[in-house]
């Protein structure tokens, strides 16, 4: 079985909307990224206990937090970076949250070799201390990054080779970077993929679609997972666009076409919701 989550702030704003869209589509989790019109990490102590409660009183859980970390220049001020890394741990033990979500440094001007070894210590670090609070750190593959492209990403993980780094698998970023994600991205990051982001694209309009609508191999892809004992999240984020002639509309109605197209997929291959 597997467990829905999603980025909620791509429904609305405001928790009520969260909520309320969160409860009519059935998914009891959510991948924390904002609320409110504000950064998970820029909640004040009474924004989060206020939320918290609500989801609580909801029964929804958070499945990771969706925090920016490493989304910013390998070269920029690590010291106040790793300050706000700090404060997606305490988001994570605040709201029981077993994951964060990470990324791995744009290196603007420069070849992606030319920082990995600055990108490596600062994974390095940020490991240390998720495993200190007994957290995991997800990486999403994403486009600009050091760990875009499939082989990199691979690179990233065996090098700090910890269970404490895993992967959150973004088909859709990999077709962005001009990759495949079944005949490349999953034969190197199988055995490294904890968590699932879903979203699909059609590689040749770059259109971004519901699940199993493009040439992210998703149908394929999860149930391989599946069969290798995969049990996690699918955490889904939408990414549709408004005036989207099949997909559009409010931001309700884009996150449900998402989680309708992954429930077609999930049928499709025989994979059951936990």
């Amino acid at each position: 079985m597997v467990k829905l989550s999603g980025f909620a702030d791509e429904i609305a704003d405001d928790a009520k909307t969260q909520i309320a869209t969160l409860n009519k589509t059935g998914v009891r989790h959510i991948e924390l990224r904002g609320v409110e019109g504000k950064g998970v990490l820029d909640l004040t102590a009474d924004e989060v206990a206020s939320f918290r409660g609500q989801l609580q009183e909801a029964g929804i859980g958070v499945s990771s937090i969706g925090s920016p970390i490493g989304k910013v220049q390998i070269r920029a001020d690590l010291e106040e970076h790793f300050a706000r890394f700090e404060i997606a741990l305490q988001r994570a033990r605040e709201f029981a949250a077993p994951y964060v979500r990470i990324f791995s440094f744009y290196h603007e001007n420069e070849e992606a070799a030319a920082c990995r070894g600055e990108v490596l210590a600062f994974f390095q670090r940020m490991v240390a201390r998720a495993e200190a609070e007994g957290l995991v750190l997800l990486h999403e593959n994403e486009s600009g990054i050091f760990g875009d492209v499939p082989e990199r990403c691979a690179d990233l993980l065996q090098s700090i080779d910890s269970p404490y780094l895993r992967a959150a698998f973004d088909p859709s970023n990999f077709i962005s970077c001009g990759a495949d994600p079944l005949q490349e991205g999953w034969p190197l990051l199988r055995e490294y993929t904890d968590y699932f982001h879903i979203k699909d694209q059609v590689a040749e309009t770059r259109r971004v679609v519901p699940a199993g609508c493009g040439d992210g191999g998703l149908p394929q892809i999860l149930a391989q997972a599946v069969e290798l004992g995969f049990a996690g999240f699918l955490s889904i984020e939408p990414h549709l666009k408004a005036d989207d002639p099949e997909y559009g509309g409010s931001g309700a109605e884009r996150f449900t076409h998402a989680v309708d197209g992954l429930r077609r997929v999930l049928s499709g291959v025989g994979i059951a919701e936990g």
